[in-house]
């Protein structure tokens, strides 16, 4: 995995990764950025359409662990 800077917490060193969500009959994908406030659907759970919509990139730390996420379009 590609080193992507310092800690900003212990100054170790950053890799990249993504976040993994499970969704219905255990299908896996990465995590994705909504626009908006969450708004309940009966059929789908939560309203999505018409939202931006960003995969989301999280960096790890590989001495203390932080987390540190980033949303952009490409």
């Amino acid at each position: 995995m590609a080193d992507h800077g310092q800690c900003p917490k212990c100054r170790g060193q950053m890799k990249a990764g993504f976040l993994l969500d499970k969704a219905h009959y255990d299908i896996v994908r990465p995590t994705e950025w909504l626009e908006g406030k969450p708004e309940r659907s009966f059929w789908s759970g939560l309203k999505t359409k018409g939202r931006a919509r960003f995969p989301v990139r999280t960096d790890r730390c590989s001495s203390c662990g932080y987390l540190e996420s980033y949303a952009n379009a490409g």
